[in-house]
């Protein structure tokens, strides 16, 4: 009688899975093994590239096939060794190791021996900087957002880390005077927690390309006009009509799934030094959903990597490989046609951000699709 296949579950169809999943099938060819199947659950038949986002906002910056690619099409080398299956992850049963699966109105249980949970984050408010729950509703979403921003003669971005600082830097590149720009945020500064020297370089780079600044400043509420504009409350109770508010400030990971004592106090799934979950050796969780670094992309391409070599390890029956998190904090944002960064303390020059991240990535995507790179 022939041995079951081990079947190995991702859930997620973005970096951590579709990296995950390349990298492991590919890392088990020509090893001497019983046999395997990865069996991948996404909401989104396409991978998204949402690192563009903060340009793609503009209408006819980024095309959708820059931004939507399906996932199927890069996994289909590896023939009966991997299935993808389009639909929503409801609920995981650790115990008797399933996972429940929303599909075309049905409810479906999908069982594993080993299960990677790759889920990623949502924006706090609502935006086009993360998937809206499919494909279709993301690319629809994003299209009326463009429409908007296109539309907008005034706009107001709502917090200054990363992402709200390259929105900023992107519109105010884009249109120079013909929109009015501004970027408020909370804290003291743009980019809180980053070395004062970038802080610093970012508020002037801003300031040059005509983004006005309100720093100490949160937008409380905001309301819908009859006329679509939007009336947005700050902090200090006074108010301002403006044609668009984009929200920036924040993401949540998508954790609804797990059991509550497994996840940390701010949502976060609780991993160990294998990126396993607490007291567990058969399900693990990495990317923006788990606990173990930041919410980064270039963290999270790393864990996969090393997550699919040990999930190579175990089908060799040989011990996993503590995985070492980065203790250095870093970051680079596209600022116009320059940009601000750092690595730890250390800070990188302006011209470097932009030569990496001109093109923010987006010529990364078929690769990603293809083999996990």
């Amino acid at each position: 009688m022939s041995q079951k296949p081990k079947h190995i579950v991702t859930i997620g169809g973005s970096f951590a899975s579709v990296r995950t999943a390349h990298k492991f099938l590919q890392g088990m060819q020509n090893k001497n093994v019983g046999s395997y199947k990865v069996t991948m659950i996404s909401r989104d038949s396409h991978f998204f590239w949402n690192l563009a986002m903060p340009r793609a906002i503009i209408p006819g910056t980024i095309p959708d096939d820059k931004l939507f690619q399906a996932i199927a099409p890069g996994f289909t080398k590896y023939g009966d060794k991997f299935e993808l299956i389009v639909g929503t992850a409801t609920g995981i049963d650790i115990n008797n190791k399933q996972v429940k699966v929303y599909k075309a109105g049905q409810e479906t249980f999908i069982s594993y021996d080993y299960l990677l949970i790759g889920t990623g984050s949502s924006t706090k408010a609502e935006s086009p900087f993360k998937s809206r729950g499919s494909t279709d509703a993301t690319r629809d979403y994003v299209h009326a957002y463009q429409k908007r921003v296109g539309e907008a003669q005034s706009i107001i971005v709502a917090g200054a880390g990363p992402t709200g600082v390259e929105v900023a830097g992107e519109l105010a590149d884009y249109y120079g005077d013909k929109k009015e720009i501004t970027l408020i945020n909370a804290g003291p500064t743009v980019l809180d927690n980053r070395p004062d020297s970038v802080s610093k370089s970012a508020h002037s780079q801003l300031e040059k390309l005509g983004v006005k600044i309100r720093l100490n400043t949160k937008a409380d509420e905001s309301i819908t006009l009859p006329n679509g504009k939007q009336k947005v409350t700050f902090s200090d109770r006074k108010t301002v009509v403006t044609d668009l508010l984009i929200p920036t400030f924040g993401v949540v990971p998508n954790s609804s799934l797990i059991p509550p004592n497994l996840l940390d106090a701010h949502g976060y799934i609780k991993v160990d030094q294998y990126l396993a979950i607490e007291g567990r050796e058969d399900v693990f969780a990495i990317g923006d959903v788990s606990n173990v670094e930041a919410p980064q992309f270039w963290f999270v391409n790393t864990q996969a990597g090393h997550m699919a070599k040990n999930l190579v390890q175990t089908m060799l029956g040989k011990p996993m490989i503590p995985y070492k998190a980065s203790t250095t904090p870093m970051g680079g944002m596209q600022i116009g046609k320059s940009g601000v960064g750092h690595y730890g303390n250390w800070r990188i020059p302006g011209f470097m951000v932009h030569a990496i991240r001109k093109t923010l990535f987006v010529e990364q995507l078929p690769k990603m699709i293809d083999n996990g790179n």
